[in-house]
């Protein structure tokens, strides 16, 4: 939707979609108050089909999706043999096919691996990124939406009617968001329907949820514990996957070397800190590094980074040389059992008379 006025287009990770529309402050507004729609075409997406789609997908990957319910939004990880995060997925199955996105330029290299585990198994995998498209719908959803036991994601109520739904290859829910799988002309007819806002507004929205987005909030080493994903993306009662090993030890008897914090940076600086600079201490000792940041329209400029476990709770931060007090998402003693709760109640209560994003 770069051809709207106003756009302006996004930098990497997100080349291809709009950063904003003119005015993100107000983007950001509209999107706590109703649906907008968000142009996230730039993801991957990728179609299995074949009979036995469902149980090879719950061997390959850290969720339980062997009887999936079609219609339910699963978030799913397939991690390396060290138990260290490769891809995330959403992923929905519709009775015939089953429709995972992806983050911007990973779809090849999912698709490649999946393959690869093919083998005998009647299974189909295509890669149908810029084909179809996502097109999200963020801001209130209608009926609160739980998170049930086992780390599925779904709604325990039916969901709002959708313009231009029936034109969906496949729709997934989510605590925040809709993402419609549609042809690309699609989103112009979308884009009439909805106000639009760019990723700017979407990217505050979800740091501010405390909610980390794969490749930007993560790096080669992190494993799920560290980010909070067990909760949303991890069964901890089903068979063998790789990775898994990594897993269920620090969940039964360990802490992961890192946590995840919300950092809520000094206002005074003209300035957003880097994504990949350092995290440190007073005294200059690194502790850790920035993944995103953004400027919120109430909470001001925000970041999400991952520092040490050991470092205190309660010490003030410097991200990329930006003063920083830090949040708690992922407690110290993350593991050992210890739950992560990533859910809507953790978003910052937006004034009376709001639903906030």
């Amino acid at each position: 939707m770069l051809d709207l006025a106003g756009a302006v287009e996004a930098q990497w990770p997100d080349e291809g979609v709009a950063a904003h529309y003119g005015d993100p402050a107000r983007e950001q507004r509209v999107m706590s108050e109703r649906q907008v729609l968000v142009d996230r075409s730039n993801r991957g997406v990728i179609k299995i089909t074949g009979p036995d789609r469902l149980s090879w997908l719950h061997s390959l990957t850290s969720q339980h999706v062997e009887r999936l319910a079609p219609g339910s939004t699963v978030q799913a990880l397939v991690l390396d043999p060290q138990g260290r995060l490769e891809h995330h997925l959403t992923m929905v199955d519709d009775g015939t096919a089953t429709w995972i996105h992806v983050e911007p330029h990973t779809a090849k290299a999912l698709a490649d691996y999946l393959n690869s585990m093919r083998f005998m198994l009647r299974v189909e995998v295509e890669d149908l990124s810029g084909t179809l498209v996502i097109a999200t719908l963020a801001g209130p959803v209608g009926e609160k939406f739980e998170e049930p036991s086992g780390g599925t994601s779904g709604s325990g109520s039916a969901p709002p009617a959708l313009p231009a739904a029936g034109e969906a290859a496949a729709v997934m829910h989510g605590p925040f968001t809709i993402d419609l799988i549609v042809a690309p002309d699609a989103m112009g007819k979308l884009a009439a329907a909805y106000p639009v806002a760019g990723l700017w507004a979407f990217e505050a929205a979800r740091i501010a949820a405390r909610l980390p987005r794969p490749g930007l909030d993560t790096d080669s080493r992190t494993v799920p514990h560290e980010v909070g994903l067990i909760e949303t993306a991890v069964h901890l009662n089903k068979g063998c996957y790789r990775g898994q090993e990594t897993v269920a030890r620090i969940h039964n008897v360990g802490h992961p070397p890192r946590r995840l914090v919300l950092l809520h940076l000094d206002g005074s600086e003209d300035r957003l800190p880097a994504h990949g600079t350092p995290i440190t201490l007073a005294d200059g000792t690194a502790v850790g590094t920035v993944g995103s940041a953004a400027r919120h329209y109430e909470l001001g400029p925000i970041g999400l980074g991952l520092v040490k476990r050991t470092v205190p709770v309660d010490v003030t931060l410097l991200a990329d040389g930006v003063p920083a007090a830090q949040e708690v998402v992922v407690p110290p003693d993350a593991g050992g059992n210890v739950k992560v709760t990533l859910r809507r109640d953790a978003v910052p209560q937006p004034p009376a008379g709001r639903k906030m994003l």
